[in-house]
Parts: structure tokens; C-alpha cells; sequence
């Protein structure tokens, strides 16, 4: 449905943009309509789930469409659409309710509701462009939701092109107001009180405790439940020679609210294990500051060697005030192969400090103020590998009935940590320009009257 508004949007403006062609020549910021379809399937695994406090499997698979239409509403406007499905399945976010399974385990994923889930997503965004297509406005809209998040967003920027198009100067802000669907470890309900993760009431005094019977855990519900972000970016691009591109870029990121995850466990070292079967009892849940300022500088360049090779960089510092600092680098070398075809093997290089607040499985101390055992939040070293290949045609002679190809892009990606994770992904996208010139959307639309 959001698709046939858009199409009927471009024939209801294509009228009026016809009819000031004849007053003055203005290139259109976009020719025609644009759609862009995304897939990618991502699978992981490792052995330091947060979920259950730092050990147990990590295993995730994640299926994602993504559809993307650019709509020019005119010469100087565009409108673009963004919607996106993730269906994914968790072990390790099954362990919130360990239970369901035959044997608890960190180790083996349960069956619970948690175990799969849908992630939905939807983006809108408006860019206008001046006369002279020296400033360019925009903003957007965002709405995306999964099992126990929901979020709102905001945003837009300002662009500046100066020193006849050599210059770019740029800043954008954005505001996203998030609602947590709070869930907590099944063991730490209160008797009796239903199992949000699955059908069935969890009654603690139905099962046995070994280790330390007395099971006291420290446990308080979070009273805030929202999670507020606000972002602020400035970039600077240069074309400083024929050949040579630069652009330098500086991130503002302020989060205030629930900044812990409610459903990730903490074990603490001066407090003796208790166990149901296989499976050790949280003694309290990760607990963050409300507050969390990030910053993050880089540059990305680009580097034309001759018409078979391309030269890409970037590198990026940050820092935050949890203590984690990082550094990451990545290099892109596109290769043509023919007019149509070009291949890109890439190399990206990553490393982290550990935050204050991490420590590993039953390293914390329960006096202290804050604790994760969140592996992200921890210091390791990451290598990613990918390799790409893209096929351009910008003259469309490929058409699937209204729509040109323009473009198919496939690339696959391995991406390890010295801790052990390791992920792959495939990703594959195909972008498709809408034939205007044939009048069958207009048609199509009077026949269904609209």
C-alpha cells in the first residue's frame, strides 16, 4: 500500500513538473523514481552470553529485507521510504527463561517466546535542494519495534556546498525516544507471578536449589523505563585534486534513561552459587549509569589510482565517559573489471578497552555501584574480512516490467574477536529505477480507482 501512494505521488506531481520545464531548465535533484531491495542473513556464535552473566552460547541467526523508494515530488524534492523486517532466533536470549527446556543450561537454548522474534523498522525521510543545488535541507521520521523495545525517532540536517561544489560542509541532528518492554530473569519473579517469556506460571519453590539453598538475590525492579538519545554530527568534505577526496566527520552522542539491559544476568564473587539442574541463578542484573556522553571523530577517504583501481581508507577514534575508548581502521580497494562489473575486497581492523564497569563471569563484588558482564562492553581486538562484487548499468537495458536494473551489489563479510565470537553475513541488494515514460502506473491506477 505505502508503495502504490508513492507511485501515485510521482504521477500526480509529473503534471505540474511538466509544466514549468517550459518557463525555466532546472536539473532534477533525482530523474526518476528509485527502489532499492536489500536481504542479508547474519549467523554468530560464541561463548560469553550476557544474557547468562557472561558464559553460554551466543548463537543468532538473522534473516532482514529491507525496501527503499526515493520519490522526486519535484526538481528540488525528493522523498524516501524506508522499511525493514528482521526475523531472528536467539539462544541466548531464549536463557531468560532457562526452564522450558529438558536440562538448564547456559550452554543450550530453551524454547521460549524470547527464543524468536520480529523486528520491525520503518524510515521516513525529506530532502529539499535549492535552485543552484548548493543547500540542501532534510528530515526524517523513524519508528522500529521488537519484543521488548519500541522506539520513536527524529532528525535532520543542513548541507552547505561551497567553492563551486569542491567544499562540503554539513551538520545533522537527531532525537529518538525509546520505551523498554522491561523483562527480567525468570528466576527472579516473585512466586506464583506469570511467565511474560512463556505460557506457563514459574513457581522457583516447584524446582530444586543446589549449591546455596538460601537464594537471595539482589533484585529491583528498573522505575525508569525509557531511554532518550540525542545526536549531533558535523562533516567537512574536500575534493583536494582530481583524484583525491577527503572528509572529516565529528559525533555528539548524549543517552539518558535505562541504559542497562533488565535481562541480563550478574554473578558476584563473594556471594555463593545457587543452582536449578544445570544452571546458575542470577545474583543481581546488569546496572549502568543513567547516563552516557560519546564522541567520535574519523575520516574517510578516497583515492582514484586509475580507471581499474580505486583507493579507499577510513579511520575513526572514540571515546566515552564509561571508559571505553577505541580505534578503527578499514581499507577498500574497488577493482573494475569490465564497464559493468567490479569486485571490492575489503579489510577492517577494530579494537576496544574494557569499560569501568565490566568484569567477567562472577568477577564483580556486590558492593559495587555498577556491573555488566556484557562481552561488548569489554576490551578485545576484531578483524573483519569481506569481499564484494557489484554489477552497474546506468542506461537500465535490463527492465522486470516497469522497473530498470540499475545495479546488483553481493558481498560477504567474516567478522572474529579474540574472545572467540565469530559472525558471517551475506548481503545482497538490487536497485531498480521506475519507467516513467510508459504510463502504466497511471493506467494500472484508473483501473483500480484510484
Amino acid at each position: 500500500m505505502i508503495l502504490i501512494l508513492l507511485l501515485s505521488s510521482i504521477c500526480g506531481f509529473s503534471q505540474n513538473i511538466s509544466n514549468d520545464s517550459t518557463k525555466v531548465y532546472k536539473k532534477r535533484v533525482l530523474e526518476s523514481s528509485e527502489i532499492d531491495f536489500l536481504t542479508s542473513y547474519y549467523l554468530q556464535d560464541g561463548k560469553n552470553a550476557a544474557v547468562t552473566g557472561g558464559i553460554g552460547t551466543e548463537k543468532l541467526d538473522d534473516f532482514t529485507s529491507t525496501l527503499v523508494v526515493a520519490v522526486p515530488l519535484n526538481a528540488d524534492d525528493v522523498l524516501t521510504v524506508d522499511f525493514g523486517i528482521s526475523a531472528y532466533s536467539s539462544a541466548s536470549s531464549s536463557n531468560i527463561n532457562p526452564f522450558d527446556a529438558d536440562y538448564a543450561n547456559a550452554f543450550q537454548a530453551s524454547s521460549g517466546a524470547s527464543a524468536s522474534d520480529v523486528w520491525y523498522n520503518f524510515v521516513g525521510s525529506y530532502s529539499h535542494s535549492s535552485d543552484n543545488r548548493n543547500s540542501i535541507w532534510d528530515a526524517k521520521l523513524s519508528v522500529s519495534i521488537e519484543f521488548d523495545y519500541y522506539s520513536f525517532g527524529l532528525g535532520g540536517g543542513f548541507t552547505q556546498l561551497f567553492n563551486e561544489k569542491n567544499t562540503e560542509l554539513s551538520v545533522h541532528g537527531n532525537v529518538f525516544i525509546d520505551f523498554w518492554e522491561t523483562k527480567y530473569p525468570v528466576e527472579l519473579k516473585p512466586a506464583g507471578s506469570s511467565n511474560e517469556d512463556g505460557d506457563e506460571h514459574f513457581n522457583i519453590s516447584n524446582y530444586i536449589i543446589t549449591g546455596n539453598t538460601n537464594y537471595n538475590p539482589i533484585f529491583k525492579e528498573f522505575d525508569n523505563k525509557m531511554r532518550n538519545s540525542y545526536s549531533l554530527g558535523f562533516g567537512l568534505s574536500q575534493i583536494l585534486s582530481r583524484n583525491f577526496q577527503s572528509l572529516v566527520a565529528l559525533d555528539l552522542v548524549l543517552q539518558q534513561g535505562l541504559l542497562s539491559t533488565p535481562y541480563q544476568r550478574i554473578y558476584f564473587n563473594d556471594i555463593e552459587d545457587s543452582f536449578i539442574e544445570d544452571f546458575h541463578l542470577a545474583d543481581a542484573i546488569e546496572k549502568l549509569p543513567d547516563l552516557r556522553f560519546k564522541v567520535a571523530v574519523g575520516n574517510r577517504s578516497s583515492y582514484y589510482l586509475n580507471e581499474h583501481f580505486v583507493l579507499r581508507t577510513f579511520y575513526r577514534y572514540y571515546y566515552d565517559d564509561w571508559g571505553v575508548t577505541s580505534h578503527t581502521a578499514s581499507i577498500e580497494i574497488p577493482i573494475k573489471i569490465t564497464d559493468k562489473f567490479t569486485i571490492y575486497p575489503s579489510y577492517r581492523y577494530y579494537s576496544q578497552t574494557r569499560s569501568d564497569y565490566f568484569a567477567s563471569y562472577e568477577n564483580h563484588i556486590s558492593t559495587e555501584n555498577f556491573y555488566t558482564s556484557d562481552y561488548d562492553l569489554s576490551g578485545f581486538i576484531a578483524n573483519q574480512y569481506s569481499f564484494g562484487i557489484s554489477y552497474t548499468d546506468i542506461f537500465t537495458n535490463s527492465h522486470i516490467w516497469i522497473f530498470g536494473l540499475k545495479s546488483v551489489d553481493l558481498k560477504f563479510n567474516y567478522y572474529e574477536r579474540d574472545s572467540g565470537f565469530k559472525a558471517g553475513f551475506v548481503v545482497a541488494g538490487c536497485k531498480f529505477i521506475l519507467d516513467n515514460d510508459k504510463n502504466i502506473i497511471p493506467n494500472l491506477l484508473n483501473k483500480i480507482g484510484l
